[in-house]
């Protein structure tokens, strides 16, 4: 990447990641925002001792200032959830169509790079705070898929479609988490899921979810979410609105006033309520839609 000086051997490890943005950088600024950002969290963990490790990342910060800045109108970048929810689409996207791909029995090297791809961007959605376990499932399989699949054609044998010996695709496999990165195509061969309408496999994997996600419509400026802020652990972590400091909480219908950190948890509270349906368990999401119902009229959580 042009703004960056050459990557230390220390931080080969987010080598990855940042080749993912550089694929993406014309065609979704978005996703190579946040791949960009997902492999300076790493890289900060990786080695930031070293002076070429140190000079590599702080370039990296100030480009994806200096990107936060330029882009401040474009929700996406300034707020979480909408940053979350158009990531998760994506790499949804990206996955569907190798996985409809791979059942068809159309195996080539742009179903073992989509799903490659689609392994990173499972990756990348760490930036949003702890994955969700069907993001875990659905990454250890498309991780795994993109190694199987090179493997066979490496070999010149014909892989078998879907998951083999079990729902998960792992009896009798290696584990997917000791699997070395996959192979590196040419970004052109990667479908553009924004043109894509991909229907789920007819035996796709049990936590494959039917529809990708919906980025929820727009926040009016008065409006604007504020993100949670990182911990202390996290540093450059989330991305903050330009007028934050400016923006007032406005008064719910029972003139309680809520401040911007206690929407944040009210959203998270019903986006915990839809998951828990799709797992059919009334149970929990009852609970937190409760939860938020009380924090949205009273202002407490207990």
């Amino acid at each position: 990447m042009s703004h960056l000086p050459p990557l230390p051997a220390s931080l080969k490890p987010i080598q990855h990641y940042l080749k993912t943005a550089n694929e993406h950088d014309k065609r979704d600024p978005v996703v190579s925002y946040y791949c960009q950002l997902y492999a300076l969290q790493n890289g900060m963990e990786v080695d930031k001792k070293s002076k070429e490790a140190r000079t590599f990342l702080f370039a990296l910060m100030d480009y994806l200032e200096k990107f936060k800045t330029d882009h401040s109108d474009n929700d996406a970048i300034t707020s979480e959830v909408v940053g979350q929810a158009h990531m998760e689409n994506y790499a949804l996207k990206v996955f569907l169509f190798a996985d409809n791909e791979d059942r068809a029995g159309r195996f080539n090297k742009n179903v073992v790079k989509s799903f490659y791809t689609a392994g990173m961007l499972f990756d990348v959605l760490g930036c949003f705070g702890e994955i969700s376990e069907d993001i875990q499932k659905n990454r250890k399989y498309a991780k795994w898929k993109a190694a199987y699949i090179h493997k066979c054609l490496k070999n010149g044998e014909t892989p078998v479609p879907g998951p083999l010996g079990g729902e998960d695709g792992e009896e009798g496999l290696s584990p997917a988490d000791n699997l070395q990165p996959g192979p590196s195509y040419p970004a052109n061969n990667l479908p553009t899921p924004s043109n894509q309408q991909p229907q789920v496999g007819a035996f796709a994997p049990p936590t494959t979810p039917q529809d990708p996600p919906q980025i929820p419509q727009q926040p009016s400026p008065s409006q604007s979410f504020v993100p949670q802020q990182p911990a202390p652990s996290q540093s450059y972590h989330q991305p903050q609105p330009a007028a934050a400091a400016s923006w007032t909480p406005p008064q719910n219908a029972k003139s309680v006033r809520l401040t911007a950190e206690q929407y944040q948890k009210a959203m998270k509270l019903c986006k915990y309520a839809g998951s828990a349906l799709q797992y059919e368990d009334s149970e929990t999401a009852v609970t937190n839609l409760t939860k938020a119902l009380k924090l949205l009229t009273t202002g407490k959580e207990t």
